[in-house]
């Protein structure tokens, strides 16, 4: 039974992800459950905004208010996502929008959204599973939500000029995401810690809530992107560019992190700032403003990043494991 209990923990997420699409597949093709299916998805969808504010609301909860502030490796990470993001800009630009195929755009797009979306929320989590500094990582989540405010309307203008929407309308629009799902949490869980003493010693007792918590919003996730990708109206030779693209930029944005936070001893953070995404933010973007097929990039990109951050929990209990026998 013990290990039945610490194979669940240590491998959390590999589970939510493989439940979630089994239990969308299990529903989207039995013809039984059709009318059921209908029913789910909208559950699903009103319920996961739910879990997610209760992710960073009980994430919140544990963050000392007096350390949030910027240090050095924040402003490396932010100056790489940009060099990042002004490389893609400058391939999709060259020669004109009208020079490239509608595939090539398409992948473009994809993976643009993959390196523009800001850090996820659920990386705070992460990071404090991981043994990371959990102020220096949501200091930073607000930082780089903030900055895809500012530069996603300027780039996307360029990217998809049919867009015709203005920066202000662009920029208040993402703004109002970026408040709701950050702000919110973050002013409730200050409430607590402060005015319900008994609340908050209750909610911080729990170990690990917060991952669960986000195992289960990864579970619903999960079964969305996977509805995404079998219902997207394009080759399968394009779906697979896009999620092995997607898969080359998660790696490669993870090292980068992880390298640039070395230099002041925060490797861990540095990696999950710059590594992952919140890719529901990213998906809800390239539908909005982009072509919506390039919304299969993030899908894909979670289904990644998950798997990295899957590993590293294993390494890290594993080792924890190693220290406490000696």
């Amino acid at each position: 039974m013990k290990k039945a209990i610490r194979f669940v923990k240590d491998w959390a997420l590999p589970l939510a992800m493989a439940m979630g699409t089994l239990l969308y597949l299990l529903f989207a093709f039995t013809p039984a459950l059709e009318e059921i299916s209908e029913s789910m998805g909208v559950l699903m969808n009103t319920i996961l905004p739910l879990f997610m504010f209760l992710v960073l609301f009980v994430t919140f909860c544990k963050v000392d208010f007096h350390r949030l502030r910027p240090v050095a490796w924040h402003l490396h990470i932010t100056i790489a996502n940009v060099v990042l993001i002004a490389v893609l800009m400058a391939v999709m630009l060259i020669g004109g929008p009208g020079s490239m195929s509608p595939s090539a755009k398409v992948l473009l797009e994809a993976t643009f959204m993959c390196v523009a979306a800001p850090t996820a929320t659920a990386a705070a989590v992460v990071t404090q599973k991981l043994g990371g500094d959990l102020e220096q990582m949501t200091a930073f989540t607000f930082i780089s939500n903030f900055l895809t405010a500012l530069l996603v309307p300027v780039c996307f203008p360029l990217i998809e000029a049919d867009a015709g929407i203005s920066f202000l309308t662009m920029s208040s629009k993402i703004l109002y995401q970026v408040s709701a799902l950050l702000v919110g949490p973050m002013l409730l869980a200050y409430l607590v810690k402060h005015y319900a003493h008994r609340l908050h010693r209750l909610i911080t007792g729990v170990r690990d809530l917060s991952f669960y918590l986000w195992s289960c919003s990864l579970m619903i996730v999960t079964g969305t992107t996977v509805k995404n990708i079998v219902h997207a109206r394009a080759s399968v030779a394009l779906l697979m560019a896009i999620a092995f693209t997607a898969l080359l930029t998660c790696g490669v944005q993870f090292a980068i992190g992880r390298k640039l936070g070395r230099r002041s001893c925060h490797a861990q953070e540095a990696g999950q700032a710059l590594g992952q995404k919140n890719t529901a933010f990213a998906i809800w973007m390239s539908i909005t403003f982009l072509n919506p097929l390039s919304s299969v990039g993030p899908g894909c990109y979670i289904l990644w990043q998950n798997a990295v951050n899957s590993i590293e929990i294993w390494q890290h209990e594993r080792n924890h494991s190693k220290a406490e026998l000696n």
